[in-house]
């Protein structure tokens, strides 16, 4: 994110909507003396080129709002719900705001479009920084402090907060293996994301590391959800020689590698041994309580927190990418096999 780079100027906006420096200076100072459709017409471009970030970066840095923005894709989903309470126990305990958005089920082809315009809309002038969780746009157009959790583009021009997604499962799978686990199916996450293609590539270096092959028929393509998984999980079991384990992408999965046993008369961990990847709050009190990935989603939330506010004030972050330590959590959904 370079302001230099991505700055806006009146001339810009006056360009853009094919009016006078001196009509957009006028729609800025809310003057009455401009026709509605040409006043609609300029705020539409500064919209889309971010001018009131601009407009707010040249403004003095004692001039803030003592709030922090958040865009979230969804307030239901477990992993969004334990981002929050960490973002929010972190500001609060500093003495600011937050103030959260929601897309609310919006297109996925949109969703980038939409994170950008937001950006630009409140940065610097509702909100002193924003927090973006799983965003789709790799850059923002604005000069004030915007940090990610859990990106789905491979690398962004702003600091972004991850897990060791690769090392988790690569963690995780060894321990199926030492369990005595040869067929080890994997239950992958939302294609083209950055933490899906990272779990399955810790699967597919533990296999390597135990000198297991590689079978391609035991990876299925999920969405990070339950009923994705359900289906996932009946492919797999439905194989001539179906896994004696299986390896979720998430939790959420996991929850639907349950079912999908219940449904077919069998039972955990006598018939199939699985683990998880996040370490919800459910995921203690399912029966037989999931063996899963903790990656600490609070602590990525609070992290996030502390890089927007120490950019907010001023101070440097040096790292561009920050991750948060996993750990294996054991518990009852997996058995000794062999």
């Amino acid at each position: 994110m370079n302001p230099s780079k991505n700055s806006v100027t009146i001339r810009d906006v006056a360009f853009a909507a094919g009016v006078s420096v001196s009509t957009v200076s006028r729609v800025l100072n809310d003057k009455d003396d401009v026709a509605p459709e040409t006043a609609a017409a300029v705020h539409r471009v500064i919209e889309e080129l971010g001018y009131a970030s601009s407009m707010a970066a040249r403004s003095l840095r004692s001039r803030t709002t003592g709030v922090v923005g958040l865009i979230v894709p969804d307030l239901w989903h477990p992993f969004t719900a334990m981002v929050i309470k960490g973002i929010s126990h972190y500001v609060s305990a500093v003495g600011y705001d937050l103030l959260a958005y929601a897309s609310a089920g919006r297109n996925k082809d949109d969703a980038a479009g939409w994170e950008q315009q937001l950006v630009a809309r409140l940065n610097g002038s509702v909100t002193d920084g924003i927090i973006v969780v799983t965003p789709h746009a790799a850059t923002y157009r604005t000069a004030f402090p915007v940090v990610a959790v859990d990106p789905q583009q491979s690398s962004t021009d702003f600091p972004a907060v991850i897990s060791t997604n690769h090392q988790g499962v690569m963690e995780a799978v060894s321990y199926l293996i030492r369990l005595g686990h040869r067929r080890i199916g994997f239950i992958g996450g939302r294609p083209g994301l950055r933490s899906s293609i990272r779990r399955l590539q810790g699967y597919q270096e533990a296999l390597a590391q135990a000198d297991i092959g590689f079978d391609p028929t035991l990876v299925v393509s999920g969405d990070y959800n339950r009923p994705a998984a359900i289906d996932c999980t009946h492919r797999l079991l439905a194989l001539t020689n179906p896994p004696t384990a299986i390896m979720a992408a998430n939790d959420d999965s996991a929850f639907g590698v349950y079912q999908a046993v219940a449904e077919r008369g069998l039972c955990l961990p006598c018939d199939l041994s699985v683990v998880g990847f996040d370490n919800i709050i459910e995921s203690a009190s399912v029966d037989p309580p999931l063996t899963t990935v903790d990656q600490s989603i609070e602590g990525m939330g609070a992290l996030a927190a502390e890089i927007v506010l120490n950019l907010i004030q001023g101070k440097a972050w040096a790292c561009r990418l920050n991750k948060v330590p996993t750990r294996l959590v054991i518990r009852q959904s997996c058995r000794q096999i062999g």
